[in-house]
């Protein structure tokens, strides 16, 4: 591992496979990040009482830069699982923290609302008034926990737009909770 890594063990024995196993692990860690600054790994056996039995506790303190990664899992009867664990949450935060550094975070599409002006069931298909007071042709297809047979003229939908021969055409149409707002 190129990065500076800190093993401290606490309540328990040394083990030289125990940190062969994290020197590992923490060096897989710069394959979904870098420039990994540090790496602290603690693992210990907080006390307990007799009757819990013994649970180990695996901390990783990871810096990079402009911010400082940290995970902590507990209350494992076996160390591997802990370090498992807690390796994998720090693989998870390390690859959402390098997406928000590369401006990568998912958008979600926009969901808009408006009121359904007219309806065809048997034909299959109606229109949306959106509040720019533009109207959008959608079928069933378009539509999402309902039917056009449970739709009525007036009812207010949420939908995403999307484009279809170069207009908007709303998709996942589905019955709303919100009132057209001019």
């Amino acid at each position: 591992m190129k990065t500076p890594l800190q093993i401290t063990f606490r309540d328990i024995e040394h083990s030289d496979v125990l940190e062969a196993h994290i020197r590992d692990k923490a060096e897989k860690l710069e394959t979904f990040f870098e420039p990994i600054m540090s790496c602290r790994v603690v693992v210990e056996m907080p006390h307990q009482h007799k009757q819990q039995g013994k649970f180990f506790n695996a901390r990783i303190d990871i810096g990079v830069p402009g911010s400082e990664i940290v995970v902590n899992r507990d209350q494992h009867e076996d160390v591997y699982v802990a370090l498992r664990d807690a390796f994998d949450a720090a693989r998870r935060q390390l690859d959402d923290y390098s997406r928000l550094l590369r401006r990568e975070t998912k958008i979600h599409d926009t969901e808009y609302v408006g009121e359904v002006v007219r309806l065809f069931p048997d034909e299959g298909y109606g229109f949306i008034l959106r509040a720019d007071g533009d109207e959008l042709y959608f079928n069933a297809d378009n539509l999402v926990n309902t039917t056009l047979k449970q739709l009525n003229e007036g009812d207010a939908v949420q939908f995403i737009e999307d484009l279809s021969a170069d207009r908007p055409q709303p998709k996942r149409v589905s019955i709303g909770h919100h009132h057209l707002q001019e």
